[in-house]
């Protein structure tokens, strides 16, 4: 592997920190992210903290930070907006030869920068990080997460790796791709697949956050999942197809069966109990279609409107 200092003197690294309640672990992050950093002498940081609409203390903090340390800048948004507006603003804000995407609950270590960097110097235009394992996290999201993952790379063209954070480093030309891409509902891991480009993959173990609670419940994650699933593949509206094709060729069969049986024997009233479950069952298939189908259209909606992403109410840059 040739040495990192091939990089120029002085190359700007831009780190794109969304932040959402974080009051908690704000602090520690930033200690333990400079001390890495300032390990890194080659280089010039970046740091811009997004400040998702926060409840608490984490815009002052993140304030106080900036006022200390003059590599870090802040976004603030008007509302919580979630975060991928936040990475979107942090993307668009970022000004580095190489642009890395992180939390800030220390989950995302900042001792793996100088390895990303190293990575980035041999050619790659993305190193991205993966979890190996998911100790710590309860067993049913454990469990619901890697169907997930199972699930969207058979039905869709886009390879999103199981266990795959946030957590990333890009090239100037991966940042800007992925910013041309103006869709309002935003699957950004799959968009980092959509995108291309060369990616070396980075695995380690599982880290707990250092303070506060974790953002995602198990219903924001399913509708996560959901978001992404629709927005990066079709196949939801073929299934519905398919089961409505299958459901009537079942019924047409049925149809000639209690149309012989009635010729034959003769009226059989005791069928009636059958009869009302199958109605029922397509009745259940006619509304999981018009379901898919309601989610596809929700979401044209949203586009057409094209309202922006985020708003910002201040800022330091």
């Amino acid at each position: 592997m040739e040495s990192s200092n091939n990089l120029k003197d002085n190359t700007l690294i831009s780190i794109v920190v969304p932040c959402y309640n974080e009051e908690k672990a704000l602090t520690p992050f930033y200690k333990e992210l400079v001390r890495n950093i300032d390990n890194i002498k080659y280089c010039n940081f970046q740091v811009i903290f997004i400040d998702d609409g926060s409840s608490d203390k984490t815009l002052e903090i993140a304030m106080d930070i900036c006022n200390k340390d003059k590599r870090f800048k802040y976004i603030s948004f008007s509302r919580n907006f979630g975060k991928e507006a936040a990475m979107l603003a942090g993307l668009k804000a970022s000004e580095g030869k190489y642009t890395v995407v992180m939390d800030c609950d220390l989950q995302d270590p900042p001792s793996l920068l100088k390895e990303m960097i190293e990575t980035m110097d041999l050619g790659w235009s993305s190193v991205a990080t993966r979890r190996c394992t998911r100790a710590g996290e309860p067993i049913i999201r454990s469990f619901f997460a890697r169907k997930f993952y199972k699930i969207i790379n058979k039905i869709s063209k886009v390879d999103i790796v199981d266990g795959a954070r946030d957590f990333r480093m890009m090239s100037r030309e991966m940042v800007d791709a992925i910013i041309s891409l103006n869709e309002y509902n935003r699957f950004t891991k799959g968009i980092f697949g959509w995108v291309g480009f060369d990616t070396k993959w980075i695995e380690y173990e599982n880290i707990e956050r250092v303070d506060g609670e974790t953002k995602w419940s198990f219903f924001g994650l399913l509708l996560y999942g959901i978001e992404g699933i629709v927005a990066f593949t079709t196949a939801p509206l073929r299934l519905a197809s398919l089961i409505g094709m299958i459901t009537s060729f079942i019924s047409f069969i049925y149809i000639v069966y209690t149309f012989i049986k009635t010729l034959v024997l003769g009226i059989d009233v005791p069928g009636y109990a059958s009869l009302i479950s199958f109605i029922m069952f397509l009745g259940g298939i006619q509304l999981i279609a018009l379901g898919i189908i309601g989610e596809y259209i929700s979401k044209t909606y949203m586009e057409v409107k094209k309202r922006p992403h985020f708003i910002i109410k201040e800022t330091n840059l």
